[in-house]
C-alpha cells in the first residue's frame, strides 16, 4: 500500500512535477508515493531516474487503469 498517493488530474500541469518531488522527498525510506495522472507519465519517471537519487527505478510501475487514467508508483530507496 502507498505510503502517499496523489491525484493530479485535476492539477494544472506546471504544478504537477514541484508537487510530486515535495511529496516523493516527504517519504520514508522504503516507501512509495502513487500518482494518479491522465496521461503516462514517462517524461516523470526519466526526470525521476537522471535527478533523484532514492528514486528505485527497478522497481516503478505503471498501470493504466481507464481511458484518463494512469497510476503510477514510485519507490523510494
Amino acid at each position: 500500500m502507498p505510503e502517499t498517493t496523489l491525484d493530479l488530474r485535476d492539477v494544472p500541469p506546471p504544478e504537477r512535477h514541484p508537487m510530486i518531488h515535495a511529496a516523493f522527498e516527504a517519504l520514508d525510506s522504503g516507501t512509495v508515493l502513487e500518482i494518479v495522472n491522465d496521461h503516462e507519465p514517462k517524461p516523470l519517471f526519466y526526470e525521476f531516474q537522471a535527478e533523484v537519487e532514492a528514486f528505485d527505478a527497478e522497481n516503478y510501475t505503471c498501470e493504466r487503469r481507464d481511458a484518463g487514467e494512469f497510476v503510477a508508483t514510485l519507490p523510494k530507496e
